[in-house]
């Protein structure tokens, strides 16, 4: 296992944890409970840790987090839903009106 990065809290570390799950990579979130141990534990030692199962997945885990923190860029096109033809703007991955994932080869 590899310790990936601390996240800045049990919320973020889960949904960081739900993104890799959906790209297939399996990840652990530690220290999801220690935030009330700080004072008693160095803060450094509370934050909740991300955990890769297998460290080649590191790199691909890297982006993915970061694309999920920063969004689309800036100027990044809208999509059209390839099920029901909708047109959804770029930092959506689902289709708010009939739920289809967004598929990059129908772009």
């Amino acid at each position: 296992m590899l310790r990936l990065m601390h996240a800045p809290n049990p919320i973020i570390g889960q949904h960081w944890v739900n993104v890799l799950a959906a790209a297939g990579i399996s990840c652990e979130l530690h220290n999801r409970y220690l935030n009330g141990a700080m004072g008693e534990i160095p803060p450094d030692q509370c934050a909740p840790e991300l955990w890769l199962v297998d460290e080649r997945d590191e790199a691909l885990a890297r982006r993915l987090i970061d694309a999920a923190s920063n969004g689309p860029p800036t100027g990044a096109a809208n999509w059209r839903c390839h099920s029901c033809g909708e047109t959804l703007e770029a930092q959506f991955t689902q289709c708010w009106q009939c739920g289809a994932t967004r598929d990059p080869r129908h772009e």
